[in-house]
């Protein structure tokens, strides 16, 4: 019998065990640095706002419970991180503007300053998140799918990580459109990285907090970054339950709508207190006629737009993952986009800016607006055609998509050929940037372009039926914008989106039959979304999206990929087989066999109890039997090896289950938990 001693490190070691276990099966935001390295001075000060915090937690506790206290308090700070951030680039785009302006005069001055200040701005993002956080790169959406499927991801949810990216965000901002990227994605990542700070906070996370309440609170945060952009909760909460979830839980529900809604209305009156906004109203403003929106017999020409918006989705989509094929096989740029990243994202943007420049190309692609204003215009109600036709002054906003003279059809179609290939080059730039927008604003010009191509025809050969000053450019905009995005991203909430961010509530049938057309178009064959090829590319272990690269790999059985087990137990196991079973093993439940010769599986142990087992031994200095002192706990969630990989993945998501234990014949296999499906996941990846 072993003395005292050894029996506490033992019980120790269980215990240093069990915490790796835990942060292993916790999401990595549990590691924060702020909890790790408190700040040491001011003691009296940190004492006192402690014990006022606690006590306004308190209260709030009992009025209306922690929880929700935490998706409001996640929805605001997630508003007013997007406001401080839109105010700064603001700032940054107003001062190019300054600069650009005042070199009036001087083309080759004014080049440079068009090209140099996006490209050392996009320079720095790219230079600050490799040396700073290189995980901050990139959408993030990718990252959180895998992170909500239960798949532990430790650096992407770190405050450095958020750091890095709100800042690295900023700069590709305001880059302005010379880049033409958004802030969709990276935002989302920024809010569930909020949500898992606020998550492992004392006043938000009670001892006895059942697990999974992280995962719920990213869930949430994934609806209030869309909120909190646009100040669009509706769409926000269908976007986390298209794109974040494979299966959502039902308890997120009404959690999503009031977090997403706390951070929307927070954005809403901040743009209001600042200034900006008079009133609460759509963020982005139409004129559209509500007594008569559409013709009955345009449901015809939306049905089409919505086949034709599908169709150039798929040629986007196949050009993005050429691109992304092309950019991880050759060597050139392998070197370039492993330590040479700001230099490639300055080349990359200096060529971008360089073809957007007003006196070059960029004349014709209204270059000089903004991605806000650029949506505007596209949705003005008005047919330009007939405006350039009948005004010896163009107004706004003729007076730059038809400043360099050409006809308006001719400056849509060079916008769309342009920009579609830009955005599929500006993709492989390593830095925080957000994909959806720059697609909405394409969208929005292909209807745009069609809308006009139907009042040109309408006004050439007029029918009873259908008079061209019926027809609504804008309304075909509306309706491209959502359908476009919606193919791209293989979801709907783009047309609750569009109806919220432009109040058009007129337009809401004919905008989702457009978009359902161009998601089935898009859908066809099993072709991956945009999201779906970056989690392809960067070989991430979510199943839904590898699925879509390998159609076959879900199908493959568990016993062809099955990993060694670590640790089991004999029945009749004595105290030294169960504290070499404790030291080596750090799972919560330890499977048991009847005899190691035959292996028949009887069940499970608690790590709890192997713990009070050793206890007694030592305590009553007798030598026991595993079976005589502890409980074995049978379980029904047992699967063969000749279950597929897909199978295993879906008992581990939606039963809730840690471990899933592999019998063949009743004998024990083996043993999957989350650790060891983020093994076969990656294992399977790399042979695609």
């Amino acid at each position: 019998m072993k003395s005292l001693e050894e029996f506490q490190e033992i019980e120790t070691d269980a215990e240093s065990n069990k915490k790796e276990q835990e942060n292993r099966s916790v999401p990595s935001h549990n590691k924060s640095p702020l909890l790790l390295k408190p700040w040491k001075s001011c003691g009296q000060t940190r004492a006192a706002v402690k014990e006022y915090l606690l006590k306004l937690s308190s209260c709030l506790g009992t009025v209306c419970g922690m929880e929700w206290c935490g998706y409001a308090a996640l929805g605001v700070l997630t508003a007013i991180l997007s406001f401080l951030m839109d105010l700064s680039v603001t700032k940054l785009l107003k001062a190019h503007q300054w600069l650009y302006v005042n070199l009036e005069g001087n083309i080759l001055l004014q080049f440079f300053c068009w090209t140099l200040y996006p490209a050392c701005l996009c320079a720095l993002a790219s230079s600050f998140s490799h040396n700073i956080c290189p995980f901050s790169t990139g959408s993030g959406i990718p990252e959180v799918r895998t992170m909500l499927a239960s798949i532990e991801m430790p650096h992407y949810l770190s405050l450095t990580n958020m750091f890095s990216k709100f800042l690295g965000l900023i700069c590709t901002l305001a880059a302005g459109t010379t880049v033409f990227l958004g802030k969709v994605g990276p935002f989302v990542h920024l809010s569930t990285m909020l949500a898992a700070y606020l998550s492992n906070t004392s006043t938000l996370k009670k001892a006895n907090e059942k697990e999974g309440a992280d995962g719920g609170m990213l869930v949430v945060a994934a609806a209030v970054g869309v909120a909190s952009c646009f100040g669009a909760p509706i769409s926000g909460v269908l976007f986390s339950m298209e794109i974040m979830c494979s299966h959502f839980s039902l308890r997120l529900y009404c959690p999503c709508f009031f977090s997403a809604a706390c951070g929307g209305m927070t954005f809403r009156l901040l743009a209001v207190w600042s200034g900006d906004e008079e009133t609460l109203q759509a963020l982005f403003k139409t004129n559209f006629l509500a007594a008569l929106p559409f013709h009955p017999l345009e449901i015809l020409l939306f049905v089409f737009l919505g086949l034709l918006c599908g169709a150039v989705s798929c040629c986007y989509l196949f050009s993005h993952r050429w691109m992304l094929r092309f950019t991880k096989k050759q060597p050139f740029f392998i070197r370039l986009l492993t330590t040479e990243k700001g230099l490639y994202s300055g080349l990359v943007v200096f060529l971008l800016a360089s073809l957007t420049f007003p006196h070059s190309a960029g004349q014709y692609m209204a270059s000089k607006y903004t991605m806000k204003r650029l949506l505007t215009s596209l949705l003005d109600s008005r047919q330009w055609m007939s405006l350039t036709q009948n005004a010896s002054v163009l107004s706004e906003p003729l007076s730059e998509w038809g400043s360099s003279g050409i006809p308006v059809f001719l400056s849509l179609a060079f916008f769309l050929l342009m920009k579609i290939w830009m955005l599929v080059l500006a993709c492989t730039l390593p830095l925080p940037a957000g994909y959806f927008m720059p697609v909405f604003v394409i969208g929005a010009a292909l209807g745009r372009l069609f809308g006009e191509g139907v009042a040109y025809v309408c006004s050439a050969g007029a029918t009873s039926d259908l008079q061209c000053s019926a027809v609504n450019p804008g309304g075909y905009a509306l309706a491209g914008a959502a359908a476009f995005s919606g193919a791209v991203t293989h979801t709907l909430s783009p047309v609750l989106l569009a109806v919220e961010l432009t109040g058009q509530f007129g337009h809401v049938v004919p905008v989702l039959l457009a978009t359902l057309l161009a998601n089935a178009v898009a859908r066809s064959g099993n072709r991956p979304s945009f999201y779906d090829a970056l989690s392809i590319s960067k070989r991430l272990p979510h199943l839904p999206s590898l699925m879509k690269a390998c159609p076959q790999l879900p199908f493959t059985p568990v016993g062809q990929v099955l990993g060694e087990m670590s640790v089991q137990l004999n029945k009749a196991a004595g105290p030294a087989e169960v504290q070499q079973a404790v030291r080596k093993s750090a799972e919560t439940q330890i499977p048991v066999v009847d005899s190691y010769e035959s292996q028949i599986f009887l069940g499970f142990v608690l790590q709890s109890e192997l713990l009070t087992f050793l206890h007694h031994c030592e305590a009553e200095s007798l030598e026991k039997h595993l079976d005589e002192d502890c409980c074995i706990y049978r379980t029904s969630l047992m699967i063969s090896p000749h279950n597929t990989v897909q199978e295993a993945h879906s008992l581990l998501s939606l039963v809730g289950a840690q471990t899933l234990f592999v019998t063949d014949g009743g004998r024990l296999v083996g043993l999957i938990t989350w650790p060891e499906m983020k093994r076969i996941l990656e294992d399977l990846a790399k042979d695609i």
